[in-house]
This record gives C-alpha cells, sequence and structure tokens, in this order.
C-alpha cells in the first residue's frame, strides 16, 4: 500500500472521530483539554479498526510469499518459470506496521489507565484554580491510582517467586497488557451479546411506524419527570447561588468565586440576581465559606448541563413526533405527495431537486418498511454467524468457525481485497455491536452519550476511556475468530504485527488456554437472555398523549419566541 493511500486512510478516520466529537460534544463551549483527550482516544480506537485488516492480509501476502519460495526451491530442476507471489495493492512495507501498532496501542493505554480518569476528575472539580482543580483530581484519584498499583505490585511477586518464569521487561509487559486485555474482554463480551440482539431487533421494529409513535410517546412521559426533576433543581440550585451573591459583597475576597460562579448561571437568573444584590439591605446573611462555594459552582454546573440535556431532548422528541404521526396521516393519502404539519420554511436544494415530497412518500410509506426489514435480516445473519464463531473458533480440525474458513478460502486463492473486504466488514460489525451499546448505556446521571452537542465533558472522557480498554481485546477476540492468534489456533505461523506488540499470552496458560477460549461462549447464553426479555412500553391514554403532546409544542413555541434562544 502507497503512503499516500496509507495517509488517506489515517486522515479518514480522524475526520470520522472529529465528526463523532462534533455530533455529541459541543466544540465552542467544552475545554480543550476535553475534547483532546476524548478525540485522540476515539480516533486511536477507529485507527485500530481499520488497520488490522490491512495488517492481516499483510501477513498473509508474506506466508504465501514464504511458501511459493519453498516451493520453487524444491522444484527448481522441474520447471522453469518459477511461482511469483504478487504483492497487493494494500501491501505495507515491513517494519512500519510495528512502529504503527506500538505508538497507537500504548498512547491510547496511557489515555484510558492514567490522563482521561484524571481529566474526568480535573473538568467536574468545582475548584476556582488550576492548582485547586489538580489536588481535587489527585485526591479522587488516589484510591484510583493506588489500587492499580497493589495489583501490579502483587503481579511482580507473583511472577518473581514462579519457579519457570524468569522477571524480565518483556514478562512484565506481557502480564501489564494480558491483565488489560482480560478486564476489556470481561465487559465486551456483555457488550457484544446486547448488541448482536438489539441492533438487528431495533431495525425490525423499526419498520414499523405504529411501534415507532408508542415507542416515541413512552419516552416523552419519560422525559416530561425528568425535564421537571432538572428544571426544578436548577431553580433550587440558582436560589442557593442568589443567596450567595446577596450574603457575599463585592469588597470582599470570596466575590470573584462568586462572579465565576453567575458566569456559569443561564442569563434569566443572572439578571434576577443582579437586580436583587442592587436592592438587598440584608447584612445579617451567613457567609459561606470557600468550601461551600467550590460545591455550589460543581452543583451548577451539573443542574445547568442536565436542563439543557433535558430540553434539547425534549424538543427532538417533540420533532420525532410530528415526523411520526405525519408518516400515519400521509399513508392513507392518494395523492403520494408527503405533507407536513409544520412545513420548513427554508427547503435545501436536496429537498427541492432529489428529495421531493413525492419520493419522501414513496420512502416513508413504502419503501422504507421493506429496506429495515432486508437489512435487519442481513443483520441478524451476521449476528448468527459471530454467535456460532465465538463458540467454535477454538476448534482447529476441523476448522467450524465461519470467519476462520471464509479468510482462509480467499487466502487459497489470493484473492486479498476479498479478505480485506470480509476481515473489515467483520471487525466493524462487532465494533458496532460493541460502540452502538456505549452510546446507548445510561449510569443514572453520571453518564449519557446525548447526540446536538449535549454530551457533558464526564461522559466524553468515560466513553473515551470505555473505547480504549475494548478495542484491543476486541481485535485480540476478532483474530481468534479468524484464527490468527496463535494462543487459539496452536499453529506455528507468522504472526500479525498487532500480535506481536500484545506478545504471548502463553506466559499465563490460565489465561490463554481457559479465559479467553471458553469465556467468549458466554456470548450465547447472554444474547438468549437479551433476545426472551421483556419489553415494556408504558401504555397512556390518548388523553393524557395529546395532553403532552400539544403543552410541548406550546412551551417550545414560547421558549422559541423568549430572547436569546
Amino acid at each position: 500500500m502507497s503512503a499516500a493511500a496509507f495517509s488517506v486512510v489515517v486522515f479518514v478516520v480522524f475526520l470520522l472521530a472529529l465528526y463523532l466529537l462534533q455530533r455529541y460534544g459541543d466544540l465552542r463551549k467544552q475545554q480543550r483539554m476535553v475534547l483532546l483527550g476524548t478525540h485522540l482516544s476515539w480516533y486511536l480506537c477507529f485507527l485500530i479498526v481499520f488497520v488490522l485488516p490491512l495488517d492481516v492480509s499483510t501477513v498473509k501476502t508474506l506466508f504465501n510469499s514464504r511458501l511459493l519460495n519453498q516451493h520453487n526451491t524444491n522444484s527448481t530442476f522441474k520447471t522453469s518459470v518459477p511461482k511469483v507471489c504478487e504483492e497487493p495493492w494494500s501491501y505495507i512495507a515491513d517494519g512500519i506496521l510495528p512502529v504503527f501498532w506500538r505508538v497507537v496501542y500504548w498512547t491510547s493505554q496511557f489515555l484510558t489507565w492514567l490522563l482521561l480518569p484524571f481529566m474526568q476528575s480535573y473538568s467536574q472539580s468545582g475548584a476556582f484554580s488550576t492548582v485547586g482543580k489538580i489536588k481535587t483530581a489527585l485526591i479522587e484519584n488516589a484510591i484510583y491510582y493506588g489500587t492499580y498499583l497493589l495489583i501490579f505490585i502483587a503481579l511482580l511477586f507473583y511472577v518473581a517467586a514462579h519457579p519457570k518464569w524468569k522477571l524480565s521487561w518483556t514478562a512484565i509487559q506481557t502480564i501489564g497488557i494480558t491483565a488489560a486485555n482480560t478486564w476489556g474482554l470481561f465487559l465486551l463480551v456483555l457488550l457484544l451479546s446486547y448488541g448482536l440482539v438489539e441492533i438487528p431487533r431495533s431495525y425490525w421494529f423499526s419498520s414499523s411506524n405504529d411501534f415507532l409513535l408508542a415507542k416515541t410517546y413512552f419516552k416523552v412521559a419519560k422525559l416530561a419527570t425528568e425535564k421537571a426533576a432538572a428544571e426544578e433543581n436548577l431553580a433550587d440550585v440558582m436560589e442557593e447561588v442568589a443567596d450567595a451573591s446577596v450574603s457575599v459583597r463585592f469588597n470582599h475576597s470570596l466575590r470573584k468565586c462568586v462572579d465565576t460562579i453567575l458566569t456559569k448561571c443561564p442569563d434569566k437568573y443572572r439578571e434576577e440576581m443582579g437586580s436583587n444584590v442592587e436592592s438587598s439591605q440584608n447584612n445579617n446573611r451567613i457567609l459561606p465559606t470557600k468550601t461551600g462555594l467550590v460545591n455550589l459552582h460543581k452543583k451548577v454546573i451539573s443542574a445547568v448541563q442536565t436542563e439543557s440535556r433535558t430540553w434539547v431532548q425534549w424538543c427532538i422528541l417533540l420533532d420525532q413526533i410530528f415526523h411520526l404521526e405525519d408518516v400515519a396521516k400521509n399513508q392513507s393519502c392518494p395523492q403520494r405527495i408527503f405533507t407536513h404539519s409544520f412545513p420548513s420554511a427554508h427547503h435545501s436544494w436536496i429537498q427541492r431537486f432529489i428529495y421531493t415530497p413525492t419520493v419522501e412518500w414513496y420512502w416513508e410509506c413504502v419503501c422504507r418498511r421493506v429496506f429495515y426489514r432486508l437489512l435487519a435480516v442481513i443483520l441478524a445473519l451476521l449476528s448468527a454467524a459471530v454467535i456460532w464463531s465465538e463458540c467454535t473458533f477454538f476448534s482447529t480440525h476441523p476448522v467450524l468457525s465461519l470467519f476462520a474458513v471464509f479468510v482462509h478460502k480467499a487466502e487459497q486463492q489470493h484473492i486479498y481485497i476479498s479478505m480485506e473486504m470480509l476481515c473489515f466488514v467483520i471487525i466493524l460489525f462487532m465494533c458496532v455491536c460493541v460502540y452502538s451499546t456505549v452510546f446507548r448505556i445510561r449510569f443514572f446521571n453520571y453518564y449519557h452519550l446525548v447526540p446536538h452537542h449535549q454530551t457533558d465533558a464526564y461522559s466524553l472522557q468515560f466513553s473515551g476511556m470505555l473505547f480504549c480498554r475494548l478495542t484491543p481485546p476486541l481485535c485480540l477476540n476478532f483474530l481468534g475468530l479468524i484464527h490468527m492468534d496463535s494462543a487459539v489456533s496452536h499453529q506455528d505461523r507468522i504472526q500479525t504485527s498487532y500480535m506481536s506488540i500484545m506478545g504471548s499470552t502463553r506466559l499465563l496458560p490460565v489465561i490463554s488456554d481457559g479465559f479467553y477460549i471458553y469465556y467468549p461462549m458466554l456470548v450465547l447464553l447472554l444474547c438468549v437472555a437479551t433476545f426472551y426479555k421483556k419489553s415494556v412500553l408504558m401504555s397512556l391514554p390518548k388523553v393524557c398523549l395529546d395532553e403532552m403532546y400539544y403543552h410541548g409544542l406550546e412551551s417550545r413555541k414560547g421558549r422559541m419566541a423568549s430572547p436569546g434562544v
């Protein structure tokens, strides 16, 4: 593969990570270090996924070239035309991939285990100075870092005391990598199992407009409660800020801290607080402490972010309900022209010339249902192939893993482009199953990825940590499925450059011959449990839905008409 083509792949992946960061984060308001750390972690993980198939095809090329050289050597006197193994277009020269994997892997591990946890605490700190935020981050991560240090020391003593093992730098690296991959594989199987079932099922159910409308009604009912709680919590926090603003006068040493807090408050509350300070004459209020203001600052940041996120989600759900109800009304339209209840005043050139009302009607009312169900069937077949391969990849004689069979057939016929596309489809589908679950899961109000620039700094960095911890074991699992991991296939073959960086897991037989082989089989049981889980949708009376529907519409109109929105 030429240097130009490899650079294009690296640049495209960079843009992909930047696009996702722009969709979920706020490039203008969030801290630059948060954005840089999150983008770098996402970028490195996506880069591994895109480059690993090229590593596989390069190794297959070297292996076939070695076999042909041996064949030509043994048959020199029998034939006059020796066979030559042609290098594929994606062939990467020797020495590039080992350096590439070493930089990518260790940078991602530094991010996930050291830098991002520290930056999480730093960004969530309510301290008013950089030194104060660093101090808070160090204190909060003391237990976190101390736990890893104790585990590392215990592993060192274990290796040093074992009679068959020699304590060397390579052995220490391998044990550390194996421990990180074991942690990641434990979580990977859980997330992969959910995605293998939920992604095909979600597309199948999404083909029904009635199901989507009922599901969106349920989401609106749930979000209405969260939205009311967020607004009430913000109002309570703003009262505390108002009391602190009145108590701390302009000539007080803590006034700078109060002013910093006021800059994080919404405009309407800040204007009310300014008028209250000017009219207040009460000097008997209790002055807040520096620690109290730090905690109040943290509460303000969280409350404002939560209220803004729930409001944006509310508006998005209202738009979805409008659209889905329009689809339900237009299904019986004899003119076959899609009509919107709230038509947009501005139309792009795509809507004017390509996605016309007639094309929109055929897509929404006819084609989308068929397309989504066909896509759901294809994804279900891919999920079945992954589950079968996860349960049988340990068998090498005979080869039962479907992916190993397909890759071996492409290798025998020297069709490297087919091998790369097959590897890319497999690992991309597995990544979509895992990453989509990461984007969907929600840990109360601590971690929640929300599009339209509403994800907070803590959630962005937490997702980066998860990606960096899940991607290496995912790639190792993929290499095991296609029998490119010698610890699984037990074959003395040329290893990929990625596996050379990971080291040999045979140093720990309990992990290589036990956990790595049998734990992925749990995918089958988890997929069955996920498939048969009961989906409960809240059934609300139509009167309540209509009232909530129009109340949301009127409140949205009032909010959009207010200044500053």
